[in-house]
């Protein structure tokens, strides 16, 4: 195990499993998409090569389903959760990367007037399902799944504040 390089989506797979009590790739897949996926998102094929360099390096152990369709079913080792244990404990600060399409767009050229309406669009929408996940189940969420949605929530806030600075920025050099 000493040579595994873990990597962010190898702490996710780390923490979903965890988090489950015991977890398929798949399973792994779809919490992922289901919860942490707004700000962290991970092809499923990582996902499952993940699964796999974390059994290889003995941070995950696995069982064969007999019933079925003999389906692995992962849990962490105590070395695994150790690893886990670790990383959630450490403050380092890695930068932020923004990866916003739309943003890219705007670098190489693309139209304001095209591209703020519909960006400006998706985060309010965005925002408005945040809002109403933090108004109606809000309390049903771990202190930090709650600091997780109040990020995404300033987040989606900080967007909709962007973009409508940049269509309103575009309109007032239109009519120059």
């Amino acid at each position: 195990m000493a040579d595994a390089r873990l990597t962010t989506p190898s702490f996710l797979v780390l923490g979903i499993i965890d988090k489950l009590g015991e977890a398929s790739p798949y399973d792994v897949k779809v919490e992922a998409a289901r919860t942490v996926a707004p700000f962290w998102s991970v092809p499923h094929a990582q996902v499952y090569a993940q699964c796999d360099r974390l059994l290889e390096a003995g941070l995950l152990s696995q069982v064969r389903q007999e019933s079925g369709r003999n389906r692995r079913v992962l849990t962490l080792t105590n070395q695994g959760r150790a690893v886990l244990g670790r990383w959630l404990d450490d403050p380092e600060f890695v930068p932020v990367e923004a990866r916003e399409r739309g943003i890219l767009k705007l670098w190489f050229g693309g139209r304001p007037d095209v591209l703020a309406p519909v960006q400006l669009g998706e985060h309010e929408k965005t925002l408005h399902g945040y809002e109403e996940l933090a108004d109606s189940g809000g309390e049903l969420l771990t202190p930090g799944q709650r600091e997780a949605l109040e990020f995404g929530i300033r987040y989606e806030r900080m967007m909709v504040d962007f973009w409508g600075w940049v269509q309103h920025r575009d309109e007032r050099t239109q009519d120059r």
